[in-house]
C-alpha cells in the first residue's frame, strides 16, 4: 500500500472536527489499547562513528573563527513533494559536515554553538523519539514511529556522534545569533572550510567513485535493453539508480542520460529519449555515499560499440583538453588556470577545423575573444565533496582565483557540443555532444585521478563495451 493510501486510514483523535475527508476518527477501542502491550526497547549505545573525530575538529575550527558569537546551523526540514507526500530528506551540507550525521539525519535538527569563556558549548538539538503513550506515535504520519519506523534517542545520537544532544523543544533563538544561510560571514566560512578535504572525506570520495564505476559497468551491460526501449535514456537512468541505492544513499544529483543530440544540452535530465545505434550517449552520473559525499563522472559512449571517424575526432579532442588540464593542475597554480589549459585545446582545434571566424589566439583573448566558447559554454572544473558543486559560497579569491593545495578535490570536465541546428558547423558534426569528466585529488606530488580506472580513451571505451556485452 502506498504512503498516501495508508494515510487515508489514519486520523488524530479529534479528527471528527476536521475539514479534510482524508482524516477519520479512531474508534474508542483503538484509543484504549494502542498504548499497551509493547515489549521493552532496551538500548545499547553505539561506539562513536569513524567521522566523529573529524567532525569535532571542523567544529573547533568554526568555534575559533567566531569567538563570543552564538552560531545556529539548521539541518533543514522536509520539503513537500505533492499534497501530503515529502521528498526524501537530505540535511544541509554544512550541518552534515560539522556533525558527522549523514543520510540518517533527523529533519528539523539544529546544531548550536553557545559562546563560553574558552570557546563554545556545542549542542545538537533534535526531536526525541515519542513514547508509545503519545498520539504522535500512531497518529503523526510524518514523524510517528508507527509510520516511519524507529527514531534515534538523544543518548544514542550523543554516543554515535560524540556530541552533546538535547530535545528540539529545548532550543530557543537568541537575539544577535548568527544563523547559517542568513549570515554571510558564517555561510562563507563553513563553505570555505570544505575546500581542503580531510582523510575521512578523501576515503569517502574514493568509495563514491568506486560505486559510480560499478554503476557505469551496469549501464554498459544493459545497453541492449536501453536500445530496445522507446525511452532508452530512462533505462540507463534506472540502471544507475539501482546501483546508487543498493550500494550508496542515492545519486548526488539528477543523472544525465543524454543520447544523440540530447548530449548537446548540458543539463539534460528529462531522459525520455531513445538510445539509437550509431549515436553517442553522454552519461553524467555520480553515486552519493551514505556519508553524503558524492562522485561526479561523465563518460560518452558509442551506442553501437564503436566510434565513427567523426565521433572519434571530437571525442579525442575532448580527451586531449582533459589531459592538458590535468597536467596543468599543480600545487600553487590558480584554480582557474585548469580551465584556461583546457580552453587552449578547444580553441586550437575548433579553429583548425574552420569553425571560428578568428584565429585560436584571437579567440583566447580575455576581452575580445571567446568565439570557441559557443561549443563549450561551461567551466572545466568545480570543487567536489559533500555537495556535487561543493564550496559554492566561498569567496572568489578562495575558489576560482584560489591556489591549488593538497586535499582539494575537484572535477576536470571539458566538452564539445554541436547543437543539431547549429549552422556554424558542418552537418557531420551537428548533434554530436561529448564530455569527459573525472574526479581529481590534489596531493603534494601532483594531481591524482580518482576515476582513472573508468576507461577514458576512445580505444579503451570500445574495449570496455565489448567486455561488458560478452
Amino acid at each position: 500500500m502506498s504512503t498516501a493510501a495508508e494515510r487515508d486510514t489514519v486520523a488524530e483523535p479529534q479528527a471528527e472536527n476536521s475539514t479534510t475527508n482524508r482524516k477519520q476518527p479512531f474508534p474508542q477501542g483503538f484509543l484504549d489499547t494502542i498504548s499497551t502491550g509493547w515489549a521493552e526497547r532496551p538500548e545499547t549505545l553505539p561506539a562513536a562513528r569513524a567521522q566523529a573525530p573529524f567532525a569535532a575538529r571542523r567544529r573547533a575550527a568554526l568555534s575559533a573563527a567566531f569567538p563570543g558569537k552564538r552560531l545556529v546551523l539548521p539541518a533543514g526540514s522536509l520539503k513537500q513533494r505533492s499534497n501530503d507526500t515529502d521528498y526524501v530528506f537530505r540535511a544541509h551540507s554544512a550541518f552534515a559536515h560539522l556533525t558527522g550525521w549523514a543520510s540518517d539525519t533527523e529533519p528539523d535538527s539544529v546544531l548550536v554553538f553557545d559562546p563560553t569563556d574558552d570557546g563554545h558549548a556545542v549542542t545538537l538539538y533534535f526531536r526525541e523519539r515519542a513514547d508509545r503513550t503519545t498520539t504522535e506515535f500512531y497518529a503523526d504520519a510524518t514523524v510517528g514511529e508507527f509510520w516511519i519506523g524507529p527514531r534515534p534517542s538523544l543518548a544514542g545520537v550523543a554516543a554515535d556522534l560524540a556530541i552533546e544532544t538535547a530535545h528540539l523543544a529545548d532550543f530557543a533563538p537568541v537575539e544577535g545569533e548568527l544563523v547559517l544561510d542568513e549570515d554571510d560571514a558564517l555561510t562563507r566560512f563553513v563553505s570555505e572550510l570544505r575546500l581542503i578535504k580531510d582523510d575521512y572525506e578523501i576515503a569517502e570520495m574514493r568509495r563514491a567513485v568506486a560505486i559510480t564505476a560499478a554503476g557505469f559497468d551496469d549501464i554498459l551491460r544493459e545497453l541492449p535493453a536501453a536500445i530496445a526501449h522507446s525511452r532508452g535514456e530512462r533505462v540507463v537512468e534506472g540502471v544507475f539508480h539501482r546501483r546508487a541505492r543498493e550500494d550508496g544513499n542515492g545519486e548526488g544529483y539528477d543523472t544525465i542520460a543524454a543520447s544523440g543530440p540530447h548530449a548537446c544540452y548540458l543539463h539534460w535530465t528529462r531522459n525520455d529519449g531513445a538510445v539509437l545505434p550509431g549515436d553517442l550517449i553522454l552519461v553524467d552520473a555520480g553515486v552519493e555515499a551514505d556519508s553524503l559525499y558524492t562522485a561526479d563522472i561523465t563518460r560518452t559512449i558509442p551506442v553501437s560499440g564503436t566510434f565513427t571517424d567523426v565521433q572519434r575526432k571530437v571525442y579525442e579532442t575532448v580527451r586531449e583538453a582533459a589531459d592538458v588540464a590535468f597536467a596543468a593542475a599543480k600545487v600553487g597554480v590558480r584554480f582557474r588556470d585548469i580551465h584556461a589549459a583546457a580552453m587552449s585545446v578547444i580553441a586550437a582545434r575548433t579553429a583548425e577545423w574552420g569553425l571560428l571566424p578568428v584565429s585560436a589566439d584571437e579567440a583566447l583573448d580575455a576581452d575580445r575573444g571567446g568565439q570557441h566558447r559557443r561549443y563549450m559554454v561551461h567551466g572545466t572544473s568545480h570543487h567536489l565533496g559533500i555537495d556535487v558543486h561543493d564550496c559554492a559560497q566561498a569567496r572568489r579569491e578562495m575558489y576560482y582565483d584560489g591556489i591549488l593545495a593538497p586535499g582539494m578535490v575537484f572535477t576536470i570536465e571539458p566538452g564539445l557540443y554541436f547543437q543539431i541546428d547549429d549552422l556554424t558547423v558542418p552537418e557531420e558534426l551537428r548533434g554530436i555532444g561529448v564530455r569527459i569528466e573525472d574526479d581529481i585529488l590534489m596531493t603534494e606530488d601532483g594531481p591524482v585521478n580518482l576515476s582513472a580506472d573508468i576507461p577514458r580513451t576512445a580505444d579503451e571505451i570500445e574495449a570496455w563495451i565489448a567486455r561488458a556485452q560478452r
